[in-house]
């Protein structure tokens, strides 16, 4: 069960960063600078904790494994930060929730089974209560795609669906911490040869920037990286992109707290749809194998 809470705690983690992102496009600042400064100080704290541990000794090709795992990191927040320029944030974490189904169609072809009936029950409320919660429903919802912005927004599905894939097979064996470490190295290495860190010396970073870049850093690279390298090789990645759900919850819940938007009551409903379907696989299972023992006594 702790594991299970572990990978809930990262996704609502995720949630977070839609508004700390529109704050900071708010301000005038970049995605580059943005993004850059992200993965920037993703990589220094998630290197802190991981030199305590650098005695284990990892192998170099499993660090380097990592590091290549980190890419899906960097290119998620990459693809689904410039989705946002295009699309509102609605329509764009509604594209990144397919990584949903995504998780658990690669799981069922890797297994080769058939997801069971629970999981099929709860990707179904998960769809349904991420398109309320999307308000994809309301006045001028379908208006709003862009082409640019929906491919930009699967493309981010598709890559947070490898992160959570092999964040929960890669190198095992390796302490999380480090694991972690190595992931964010990948994210920066990406990152800056897209956006070279010119943020660090041009003035930029200290005169406002700081306080969300390094804020996205913690809620977006340090504690569900972590999260995800503690709990993902527990749940299996099918399980991962159920509970991954809780990210949209808690976007609407921050922005409607944070930035003070509007939400509907057909969003209110999408995310209590949303966590019935995160919560009714783990109780029915816990049901069944209650059951199981007085159906053998």
């Amino acid at each position: 069960m702790r594991y299970v809470l572990l990978v809930f705690l990262g996704a609502c983690s995720y949630g977070i960063l839609s508004t700390i992102v529109k704050l900071a496009y708010e301000q005038g600042y970049s995605p580059a600078e943005v993004i850059g400064g992200q993965m920037f100080f993703g990589f220094v704290i998630s290197w802190i904790p991981a030199l305590f541990f650098l005695r284990t000794k990892p192998q170099k090709r499993q660090m380097l494994l990592l590091v290549a795992v980190g890419l899906a990191v960097g290119s998620t927040g990459l693809v689904y930060y410039n989705a946002l320029q295009f699309i509102p944030a609605s329509i764009a974490i509604v594209l990144l929730f397919q990584f949903t189904w995504m998780g658990v169609l690669v799981e069922a072809v890797m297994s080769r089974r058939r997801p069971d009936k629970q999981t099929l029950l709860s990707l179904v409320l998960l769809l349904a209560g991420t398109l309320l919660a999307g308000g994809l429903f309301e006045t001028g919802g379908l208006a709003q795609f862009n082409l640019m912005g929906v491919i930009l927004g699967l493309l981010a599905a598709v890559s947070y669906t490898l992160f959570i894939l092999f964040s929960g097979k890669a190198a095992v064996a390796v302490n999380p911490w480090l694991r972690s470490s190595s992931m964010a190295t990948g994210s920066l290495l990406l990152i800056s040869l897209i956006y070279p860190p010119v943020f660090i010396w041009n003035g930029v970073l200290w005169d406002g920037l700081f306080p969300y870049v390094f804020l996205l850093a913690f809620f977006g690279i340090f504690i569900p990286t972590v999260c995800f390298n503690f709990g993902i090789p527990h749940t299996g990645p099918g399980m991962a992109a159920i509970l991954g759900a809780a990210e949209l919850p808690m976007a609407v819940f921050s922005s409607y707290i944070i930035l003070h938007e509007s939400v509907s009551l057909l969003q209110v409903v999408g995310v209590i749809i949303i966590l019935i379907g995160i919560v009714l696989p783990e109780l029915l299972r816990q049901r069944e194998k209650r059951q199981k023992p007085s159906q053998a006594s």
